[in-house]
């Protein structure tokens, strides 16, 4: 795609009323997006869902300056562009019929014949769900699926850092324009993304992480992939939403069922009961659901046998390991840490596999 095409379909874009619905409607009918602005006034009117409002609005010449400076900024960073026609575009978002028109990313993502599941759920993820987690992405590594989700705190973070622990490929979709990243402690991730994977959004540089772009960013989670996977959800939330619309978009969903006294299961527990989810209880459900082709013997994933800890988990580790048992208050008091920064330093711990919580709100170090 040349840079004047990419220009009229930005512009487009900016176009205000013109929704990923109606832009594929006027280009399918007038080729392209230049067309689509050098077409007359009755040509248009001709068009389902363009009245007068959306005719004066394509007359608004302010489009192409912002057009312009957004094209500006994509060719400054780097940043790949996808439009809904391409090749590269993913597959199954291109049968969505509000898939956006266009697809911005970063890294070294490839949706080549890849399988791609996507993972979702609270951003409260406990120690249940975490231990899932890491079970699953052992047990998928051999075939190789990309992970997708949307590089928030709790699950979204915990699929990401499992999947490149696994080498997989892992596609991180952000509710706001790549000029930035949020949440800002996730910083820290974004390079070893980038490594085997990648950002992948459909916002402009303008954007920032709205509330209501998160609603629209999950179709996106929910549309490029194959199945949508709830790890743990409270009885509302964002990733019960993705849910809806991965079945709306007739994809699989699985649900990793838990206790009924559980908070962060009465989602997962509710898809099932509602027979809105297929019950996940490790990845041998997920290739008997969806007919995957085992083509290969799936070897056992080889432990890592040395974890690097910087200083302070380090304290943490070795306090540990001498107490045998404690909880997290007398570890901050006893090395010296706040609250905020243990409860940090313990998850990533459990995450690296050299701790475990216990009943009582123990920890120990394994």
């Amino acid at each position: 795609m040349g840079d004047q095409d990419l220009f009229h379909l930005l512009a487009l874009q900016r176009v205000e009323g013109v929704g990923d619905i109606i832009a594929k409607k006027l280009i399918t009918h007038f080729g392209d997006a230049e067309s689509v602005f050098k077409a007359k006034a009755a040509q248009l009117s001709g068009i389902d869902g363009v009245g007068s409002v959306l005719l004066k609005n394509l007359k608004d010449k302010s489009v192409f300056e912002k057009a312009n400076k957004e094209l500006e900024f994509i060719k400054s960073k780097d940043i790949n562009v996808t439009y809904f026609h391409d090749k590269q575009y993913p597959e199954r978002l291109k049968h969505c019929i509000d898939g956006p028109i266009l697809l911005f990313s970063s890294g070294n993502i490839n949706l080549e014949n890849k399988k791609i599941i996507s993972i979702v759920g609270t951003r409260q993820i406990t120690s249940y769900g975490i231990e899932f987690c890491r079970k699953l992405m052992e047990e998928l590594a051999p075939l190789d699926p990309i992970i997708v989700s949307g590089f928030a705190y709790g699950v979204d973070i915990v699929a990401h850092q499992f999947a490149m622990e696994n080498n997989l490929q892992t596609i991180g979709v952000v509710a706001h324009g790549l000029n930035q990243i949020y949440p800002k402690t996730h910083k820290k991730y974004v390079a070893k993304v980038e490594q085997n994977g990648g950002f992948m959004t459909e916002f402009w540089s303008s954007s920032n992480p709205d509330k209501e772009n998160f609603v629209r960013r999950n179709r996106i989670v929910a549309g490029m992939s194959e199945a949508t996977i709830v790890i743990e959800s409270a009885d509302r939330g964002g990733s019960l939403i993705t849910a809806n619309i991965a079945s709306d978009y007739n994809r699989d969903v699985f649900a990793v069922p838990g206790r009924v006294t559980d908070k962060y299961s009465q989602g997962c527990n509710n898809l099932i009961k509602t027979q809105k989810a297929n019950v996940l209880t490790s990845a041998a459900d997920l290739i008997y659901i969806l007919n995957w082709d085992l083509d290969k013997e799936i070897k056992p994933i080889q432990k890592q046998l040395f974890v690097t800890l910087d200083n302070d988990e380090q304290k943490v580790y070795d306090y540990l390991l001498k107490t045998g048992k404690e909880v997290m208050d007398s570890i901050a008091l006893h090395c010296d840490f706040p609250i905020y920064r243990i409860s940090g330093l313990l998850l990533n711990m459990e995450l690296k596999g050299l701790i475990r919580p216990l009943p009582g709100k123990l920890f120990e170090a394994i």
